[in-house]
């Protein structure tokens, strides 16, 4: 196991490490600006003024005071702001502060956020399942031979015997697949090439299907999708998770040797209502989107959704929870109406069928609330996304109030967060209550609202808002930790993810979104933090699965708005 950023106890003191220790005092995105976008430096030092300088040769482009300090209640950090908006040639830069010394070098450039949206998606590459995965010669040793080949059905599915294990991504830092966090992650990346086309079909992954004709980000999506589409019984149910019945011990993928077994209630009908929701509203966007590039395929996604959504109307609460033989993740949901709400409506849009449009208009009303306060955890929240199809769609027949009545509270929802964004100190949109399991999932999930609502009616305060959080994930936080791995001059380096902590590889696999700051101290490593405000509760070590895990739904959210902005 490699080194890890355990926090070391030191007679009484116990001090919180991460890859900086004591972190820097000047912190920026440290991929860095768009020219015509708003640019910010954070400092946390006594001082009044600070310098831009080029990095190659040391020349002060910019000169300028410091913003008064706000204390942050989140960090307990006294914040000034270093404006240097005014720059926009492009080049390298560094903001360098008396006392404080000099930041990470970071670049003004116009597509400064391509590179790591392309590890963003990169790094579901390397969560491939069932296949042997490499990175080629771009990342060399970042590779394993084919894993999981061993599918059975375990007895809670209803079904004996062997079971295919292609297919699909390890959902996190251990190697089960599960449907509710395939449903949000896969319809996140569809969502994206939906909304962004001008910027998705030509961006090029470097993956086994590049070249063949249809957009990498599709190509991406597909391989869990087809894994998906595998979890379907013949009634049209889905089953939860495929998962071998424990965890694996930190081993390589290949060397994982538990069987990956297709897990179910337990008793009849053995499919759970959330999955088969989730798997109707993701293959119902697949419909449209693969259409013009395969489709047959498409064409087999409309059948599954419609067979899914037939199902549901048959076993509308048939609730997931852990058969007694069965220790990995449960993902349980108690509350399967906002999958439903969410197939419906991506149902309607594709096909158009008034049955759909009709079971949305009735039960829209009962989660419009859930928008104004839209972040958690979104693989169980899916009603703000279900409602957004809907202020999203151009169908005839729409109902134009209800349709109005949605854009409305999503538009007032977004002013809230960007209102709450520029009041926060490190200029993020989380609030004191997001520092949870995935608060990092949380902030790129603010982002993707602050887009959706762009996209509804345009604003460039929205994009602004979610830029910010951009720069809080890469570096602009008070740790000065870049949270994507091989991202920018000080990342975080200890990811709780098998992979990374198995292989021979001196850094962790590349562009994998940590889950963040956790005040619930989940943990033994963040149990052992000191008395710290929430936004502090963080290690960087590979067994703080509560605040350093991966998982493929914050990264999904996470390539989402990089995809938006970039």
């Amino acid at each position: 196991m490699k080194s890890v950023g355990l926090c070391f106890v030191l007679l009484t003191s116990v001090i919180a490490c991460s890859a900086q220790n004591p972190p820097a005092k000047i912190k920026v995105d440290q991929v860095g600006y768009q020219p015509a976008a708003s640019k910010i430096a954070l400092v946390t030092a006594n001082a009044e003024s600070f310098e831009l300088k080029r990095v190659s040769d040391g020349t002060v482009v910019f000169k300028g005071k410091l913003a008064p300090a706000e204390l942050d209640a989140d960090t307990g950090d006294a914040v000034h702001a270093a404006d240097f908006s005014s720059v926009q040639q492009p080049g390298e830069y560094f903001v360098e502060v008396p006392n404080a010394g000099k930041s990470p070098a970071f670049k003004i450039a116009p597509d400064i956020f391509s590179r790591p949206f392309y590890l963003a998606m990169r790094g579901f590459y390397g969560q491939r399942c069932g296949t042997a995965v490499d990175l080629g010669s771009e990342f060399p040793g970042y590779s394993h031979p084919a894993c999981h080949k061993d599918g059975v059905y375990d007895p809670s599915s209803g079904k004996q015997g062997v079971h295919s294990s292609s297919g699909g991504w390890h959902d996190a830092g251990d190697y089960g697949r599960y449907l509710p966090t395939s449903g949000i992650a896969t319809g996140s990346l569809l969502w994206a090439y939906e909304l962004f086309p001008g910027k998705l079909k030509s961006a090029k992954l470097n993956i086994p299907e590049s070249g063949n004709g249809t957009p990498d980000i599709l190509n991406e999506a597909r391989w869990n999708l087809a894994w998906m589409l595998q979890m379907q019984d013949d009634d049209g149910g889905v089953w939860h998770k495929q998962t071998s019945t424990k965890f694996s011990g930190f081993v390589a993928p290949e060397k994982d040797t538990l069987p990956s077994a297709i897990i179910g209630t337990g008793s009849a009908p053995f499919k759970s209502t959330c999955a088969t929701a989730d798997l109707a509203a993701v293959a119902a966007i697949a419909a449209r989107a693969y259409a013009p590039f395969d489709p047959k395929f498409a064409e087999q996604n409309l059948k599954a959704a419609q067979a899914a959504w037939k199902w549901t109307e048959q076993n509308p609460s048939v609730i997931f929870k852990n058969p007694s033989s069965i220790s990995t993740g449960e993902y349980g949901d108690s509350d399967c109406g906002d999958e439903r709400l969410w197939a419906a409506t991506e149902l309607w849009r594709t096909t158009g069928d008034v049955t759909y449009n009709r079971y949305f208009v009735d039960n829209y009303a009962k989660y419009l609330n859930v928008l104004r306060a839209p972040a958690g955890d979104d693989w169980s929240q899916l009603a703000p996304i279900a409602l957004w199809a809907y202020a999203l769609s151009d169908r005839a027949g729409i109902d134009a109030k209800i349709q109005s009545e949605i854009r409305q509270v999503t538009i007032d929802s977004a002013r809230a967060v960007v209102v709450r964004t520029r009041s926060n100190p490190y200029r993020v949109s989380l609030a004191s209550r997001d520092y949870i399991w995935g608060s990092n999932g949380i902030a790129a999930g603010y982002g993707r609202q602050l887009l959706v609502a762009n996209a509804i009616s345009p604003d460039p305060a929205f994009v602004e808002a979610a830029t910010d959080n951009v720069h809080y994930l890469l570096g602009r936080n008070t740790f000065g930790l870049s949270w994507m791995t091989q991202v920018g001059s000080s990342p975080y380096r200890h990811p709780h993810h098998r992979p990374s902590g198995s292989d021979k590889n001196t850094e962790p696999w590349p562009g994998l979104l940590s889950g963040g700051p956790n005040s619930h101290r989940n943990d033994d490593a963040t149990k052992a933090l000191p008395k710290l405000p929430p936004a502090k509760i963080y290690v960087d070590d590979e067994q703080s699965y509560a605040s350093n895990e991966i998982a493929i739904n914050w990264q999904a959210a996470m390539a989402f708005l990089l995809a938006g902005i970039m």
